[in-house]
């Protein structure tokens, strides 16, 4: 639930921002990518600047959630490992119960009655 309120309370002004921008920034920008001739129009674009702007904000997402992925890398790491050395010692712990639940099972019969 507290999630959701800060969720809202972050996002939607984010979100109302974004939109007055776009609205306020419809006009055609020209970005060039060839700082020696910048009227060379195999590397330039024109589009609306909010288109720009949400350009950066996407790149922005990803950067950050790339960063974020490779900083866990360790934690994800140990967590396989915890995970397969778990696994490796509830197969050995079956395995003494089955072998514990037999020498059982064969005191049992060969008890004296």
């Amino acid at each position: 639930m507290f999630k959701k309120i800060i969720n809202i309370v972050v996002l939607a002004p984010i979100a109302i921002v974004l939109i007055v921008l776009s609205v306020a920034n419809r006009q055609p920008v020209r970005l060039a990518l060839n700082p020696f001739r910048p009227d060379d129009s195999v590397l330039s674009m024109t589009a609306p600047f909010f288109v720009y702007l949400f350009l950066a904000l996407l790149l922005g997402v990803i950067l950050g959630a790339a960063a974020t992925w490779i900083a866990q890398h360790k934690y994800r790491k140990r967590a396989r490992i915890e995970a397969s050395e778990a696994v490796k010692w509830h197969t050995e712990a079956d395995r003494h119960k089955a072998r514990a639940e037999t020498l059982q099972a064969q005191s049992l019969l060969s008890a004296p009655k």
